[in-house]
């Protein structure tokens, strides 16, 4: 199989450079310095065994490709707000003996939250979604970084809506041998929803940095009551955190990469590479959304929401929310939602 990598950033590139190094063949999608950067030097990545450099093929789309393979696997590892115009761009290319990209191919949502799998269903029959849990940092211009060892990182995939084949299989044989985990589950949204709860925390880091203090801990505890609230009113089954601890053991422990510091989470990435977009309407959002519809009152993941918006609308500074003005706006919203 050859997988093409849409979106090659920290998530992307590491498992596209993994998969690399593992023999396998890979194609990088990119944009901008990024692609111009992999063109030129090849896609570096930094993990705790040194640092390799893999001259792969780089492009900004299909068209380069023509026809895809009937043996591709598209891998859709942008963030969940440019998922839709990802869909528009691949759907419809042809694929070599007939039909299309949506028609044929199997597309994996290596992405945050839930949302790009309904996404993916709209436009492709054959959609696989995974559970991330991969710590890694896009580092520059064609570097990426993954500090995780023993293992790079573990990767639930299941087919969406449920369900398991063989090709999840042969997929999870491939990242097995690229140094993931890659249990292959039915009911991979169980452990996606658990995840999502983890991921409350992105925004709060993202807008006040670390969640070290105790302060900061015990807001987060807040935020994600909240989801586990919502997600009780919806009926919505999710893996737990003794189940995670369980299944993730020591397998992906971080370690110091030089040259390849790690300031935070994917959504601390978004604000520091001041990108101008964040993902925080499809984690903290999601739990907003789904209040909503079951009647549990979020103010706590709406002022996330909004406020990791609005950092990344005005491309404020990554963590500069200070913690006792952030502590005050929460004490306010708790005292509204209520």
């Amino acid at each position: 199989m050859r997988y093409i990598i849409i979106g090659a950033g920290a998530v992307g590139g590491t498992v596209g450079g993994r998969l690399a190094q593992a023999g396998r063949e890979v194609v990088l999608v990119a944009r901008g310095r990024h692609l111009a950067a992999l063109r030129e030097h090849g896609l570096r990545l930094r993990v705790p065994q040194g640092e390799s450099t893999y001259r792969l093929p780089a492009v900004d789309g299909p068209g380069p490709l023509g026809e895809l393979r009937a043996d591709d696997v598209l891998v859709l590892a942008v963030k969940t707000q440019d998922t839709v115009a990802a869909l528009d761009t691949w759907a419809d290319v042809p694929v070599a003996g007939g039909g299309t990209a949506s028609e044929r191919l199997p597309l994996v949502c290596l992405q945050n939250g839930v949302e790009s799998g309904r996404l993916a269903l709209r436009r492709f029959r054959h959609a696989y979604g995974v559970c991330v849990w991969l710590p890694s940092t896009f580092v520059e211009p064609g570097v990426v970084s993954a500090a995780g060892t023993p293992l790079t990182g573990i990767l639930h995939l299941g087919r969406l809506p449920d369900g398991a084949d063989d090709t999840a299989r042969r997929i999870a044989a491939d990242l097995t041998e690229a140094h993931f985990e890659a249990p292959v589950v039915a009911d991979v949204a169980r452990w996606q929803y658990a995840k999502l709860l983890g991921n409350l925390g992105n925004a709060l880091e993202a807008v006040g940095g670390p969640v070290a203090s105790e302060e900061a801990q015990d807001l987060f505890a807040r935020v994600r009551a909240e989801g586990e609230a919502v997600l009780r009113a919806a009926g919505i089954p999710h893996v737990s955190p003794d189940e995670q601890r369980a299944a993730r053991g020591d397998k992906v422990t971080l370690v110091p990469l030089e040259g390849a510091p790690r300031g935070g989470g994917s959504s601390w990435q978004s604000l520091a590479r001041g990108t101008g977009t964040i993902e925080a309407d499809y984690l903290n959002g999601e739990i907003v959304l789904l209040g909503r519809l079951h009647g549990v009152p979020t103010p706590l993941n709406e002022l996330l929401q909004r406020l990791a918006n609005r950092f990344a609308r005005e491309r404020r500074t990554a963590g500069s929310l200070p913690v006792g003005e952030l502590l005050l706006l929460a004490g306010g919203a708790a005292r509204q939602g209520g």
